[in-house]
């Protein structure tokens, strides 16, 4: 029996860095986009260049077996080097390795990973392998002896094999908890409806919360001033309408605005944990794995579980890897007494209005 099976992708990634990125902000009456630059036509130099395994299937794995759960991954890999490279990886975490899947057709999943002088990054991905994971490559045994199945986010044709899993999950009293991917957002909401209302547990984005709901964040005019409110109130009618009869809690996160959170009952906002950002990359695997393995842990208990997942977050965005700064329990109760002022701000819904 496991604690905890992930199904989503796995990739080799090649990271690059380098100062000469430019940061460029195009701003309307309502939104703002910032976008990652560089000279055109120019040859850039690097300041700084890695290799490291990757992809949400297996970094939510990786981190879950350090949280000491018993943890198996379902990603599909390559008949290729890069794959093999993969596997020692997670035998070496001590993920179990028996549901990984192989193609002879399709390559292993690459990224080459653009970072900019402020620690955000930009993804140029090719999917490969990751984007064939079908029903067939699926062991619903396993599923069916796991306390929880958590969903990365899928690509591809990948996808299609979501409501199938959500389904089994459900009828066999296995936990879900799925971090909404903007593939599986773009492919339509109501390609969504039944993994969403099956779910213990909704994580996304900003971002893939507006794309998913069609809610945009106001920003603020001279006539009001929304950042003024401990969680927007666009966010908060976001968190209500993704908040499906089933589905126990949602969770949007906003990067440096930290994470908003919603049960039904109430409303949660946990800051961004004090760090020193290098990458973002793989911050959100960190933070999802890591709330989900706390809820485990605390018997559910929502405010513990989102400062739990925002000190391993920061925690994550200190490295250059994905993989590295994973904590154990004690060592996140240890930084959380460092820190006696980090607190979750928790306000009650009165009658559905806010």
């Amino acid at each position: 029996m496991y604690d905890v099976i992930t199904i989503g992708s796995a990739t080799l990634d090649a990271f690059i860095e380098t100062d000469a990125a430019n940061i460029v902000s195009v701003c309307s009456t309502d939104t703002r986009k910032d976008f990652m630059a560089y000279p055109y036509g120019a040859k850039i130099e690097i300041d700084n260049f890695d290799f490291e395994t990757g992809g949400g299937g297996i970094n939510t794995a990786i981190n879950f077996a350090h949280l000491d759960m018993k943890t198996s991954t379902i990603i599909k890999l390559g008949d290729d080097e890069q794959s093999e490279k993969i596997k020692n990886v997670l035998k070496k975490a001590d993920v179990d390795l028996s549901n990984i899947k192989r193609s002879k057709k399709y390559q292993t999943g690459f990224s080459i990973i653009l970072t900019s002088f402020q620690g955000d990054r930009t993804v140029l991905a090719h999917r490969g392998a990751n984007a064939q994971l079908e029903l067939d490559d699926i062991d619903f045994h396993s599923i069916k002896h796991s306390k929880w199945l958590y969903l990365a986010p899928l690509n591809g044709n990948s996808t299609k094999v979501l409501n199938n899993v959500a389904d089994f999950a459900e009828k066999n009293d296995v936990n879900l908890a799925i971090n909404v991917g903007t593939s599986s957002i773009k492919q339509g909401k109501e390609n969504l409806q039944d993994v969403l209302k099956t779910a213990e547990v909704i994580i996304l984005n900003k971002d893939e919360a507006s794309m998913l709901t069609g809610i945009e964040v106001r920003p603020d005019t001279k006539h009001e001033k929304y950042s003024e409110e401990v969680i927007h109130p666009d966010i908060k009618i976001m968190l209500r309408e993704l908040n499906y009869e089933k589905s126990k809690i949602t969770i949007i996160t906003d990067g440096k605005n930290g994470a908003y959170a919603y049960d039904g009952i109430k409303y949660y906002q946990c800051g961004q944990f004090p760090a020193k950002v290098v990458s973002t990359l793989g911050a959100g695997d960190a933070f999802s794995s890591t709330f989900v393995a706390s809820l485990e842990k605390t018997k559910w208990n929502i405010e513990k579980s989102l400062m739990y997942a925002s000190v391993t977050a920061a925690s994550v965005v200190e490295h250059f890897s994905a993989q590295s700064g994973f904590l154990s329990f004690d060592e996140i109760e240890e930084r959380l007494s460092q820190n006696p002022d980090f607190k979750v701000w928790i306000q009650k819904e009165i009658n559905n209005i806010t």
